[in-house]
């Protein structure tokens, strides 16, 4: 199953003639103050969305001060030194349109969606708190709320997302990666807001972020608009955080907890995968085994005839639910991850046994030549359903750009996923979903522990 990072790119595809005339479409310009600005015209109707990007999300936070990314994206609705608590966004709604943002391991990013007219307000407002965001120590006592709400909520009172949590912290030793992006609890009840002062003052410079256009404008007046509302904004000192590479696993990783909030066993399966920027900096990985690893994902679980499904859910009957998911656009090395539901009578070592099972055997018997076509004719057809989306689209651009990968990258992909063959995912399965990388986690009801 993909994940939403791995959707961003899967969209992509230069093998069809829409994503040609995207590509084509697209003008990339950098601003003097460093910020960067890309602008994909699409005149199917008369509408835009615009996103803003910062390249700062959990992953770059530290001990004390997770979820102080997240943290921040909420108080930028609050108010700034010319607008009051509220205004941001009843300007928005007022004015017809759409507007939200979100926190990720490696980015921050805030959007509207509205009347191609209004490309100058969205402008005129992100460009207000980009410099000029006010962070009440009123305000902020009352959001931090919020957000150990929306954490209880997401997380804590959701016994799956605590084993998925679960999985990352014990998964990763030295990377960031182990963090939530919400934040740790007594993280988030010790946050100050000068916490989030000095974090917007460090990461929400021009010269970290990324304007994505895409709609129904000329991308000559949209960088006229730029220069207009975020030129004279002054770059700042941003000094990225220092490298910390994940160091190598040295055997499986087990994790086993019980939750009263469970009402049904879950198991979670993590093994550590490189992501497509360590195959562009990375001597040791080859490109191709990213695209092998987003084909092995689809293999096992792209859709109901993939094995997972096949073989587990309906053939063997031993899990009510199992996933797979792989997301390529990250920084650092990823999780390649399983989640599934046993059946009534089966137990989670015996469901993680098949599983375990299932990817032998595709070692064994990689995909077949009608596995491989239904998995490369999905992503041309995702390619061409997704493209109708602005926002899907400024979301491909923005999410690559901001893990530092550029966004051509899109307009190959489709031609390496067809290139794959059966054997390179036979390799990369051999290669990296190998026990001494696993990480294994159970989730039992409190009654049955």
């Amino acid at each position: 199953m993909r994940t939403f990072a791995m959707i961003a790119i899967l969209v992509a595809s230069s093998g069809s003639p829409l994503a040609l005339a995207a590509s084509e479409r697209t003008h990339e310009f950098t601003l003097d103050n460093g910020l960067e600005l890309i602008v994909q015209e699409d005149h199917r109707a008369p509408v835009a969305a615009i996103m803003v990007w910062y390249r700062v999300g959990s992953s770059y936070e530290y001990d004390g001060i997770t979820g102080v990314s997240h943290a921040l994206e909420h108080m930028m609705f609050k108010s700034t030194k010319t607008l009051g608590v509220g205004e941001f966004s009843a300007i928005v709604a007022a004015n017809g349109g759409r507007e939200n943002a979100f926190t990720s391991s490696d980015f921050t990013a805030y959007f509207q969606q509205w009347s191609a007219e209004n490309v100058s307000l969205s402008f005129k407002l992100e460009a207000d708190r980009m410099q000029n965001l006010v962070i009440d120590d009123a305000e902020f006592a009352k959001e931090i709320n919020v957000v150990l709400e929306e954490r209880r909520l997401r997380t804590d009172d959701n016994p799956q997302a605590l084993a998925s949590e679960a999985t990352r912290a014990a998964a990763y030793q030295t990377s960031t990666y182990r963090y939530p992006v919400i934040g740790w609890e007594s993280d988030i009840q010790n946050m100050t807001g000068d916490d989030l002062r000095q974090w917007y003052s460090r990461w929400y410079g021009p010269n970290n972020a990324t304007v994505v256009v895409v709609g129904d404008v000329d991308a000559q007046a949209v960088l006229a608009l730029a220069k207009e509302h975020f030129g004279l904004i002054k770059a700042r000192t941003i000094a990225p955080p220092k490298p910390r590479p994940e160091v190598p696993q040295r055997g499986i990783k087990r994790v086993s907890f019980s939750s009263d909030k469970a009402r049904i066993p879950f198991l979670v399966m993590g093994y550590k995968a490189p992501v497509l920027l360590q195959a562009v900096a990375d001597s040791d990985i080859e490109s191709w085994e990213i695209y092998a690893l987003d084909v092995l994902s689809e293999a096992l679980d792209g859709d109901a005839s993939a094995r997972l499904q096949r073989n587990l859910v309906r053939g063997r009957e031993v899990a009510s639910h199992v996933s797979a998911g792989y997301s390529s656009a990250q920084r650092m090395t990823t999780l390649f991850q399983f989640s599934a539901v046993p059946r009534d009578g089966t137990s989670l070592e015996q469901l993680e046994k098949a599983i375990l099972a299932e990817i032998d055997e595709l070692k064994r018997v990689p995909p077949t030549a009608n596995e491989l076509e239904r998995i490369k004719t999905q992503v041309v057809a995702d390619s061409v359903f997704e493209r109708d989306s602005m926002q899907h689209q400024a979301i491909i651009i923005g999410s690559l750009e901001s893990v530092g990968l550029d966004w051509r990258l899109n307009d190959a992909y489709t031609a390496n996923i067809k290139a794959v063959t059966s054997e390179q995912v036979r390799l990369v399965a051999e290669k990296y979903l190998r026990p001494e990388s696993l990480t294994v986690a159970h989730l039992l009801p409190e009654a049955a522990q």
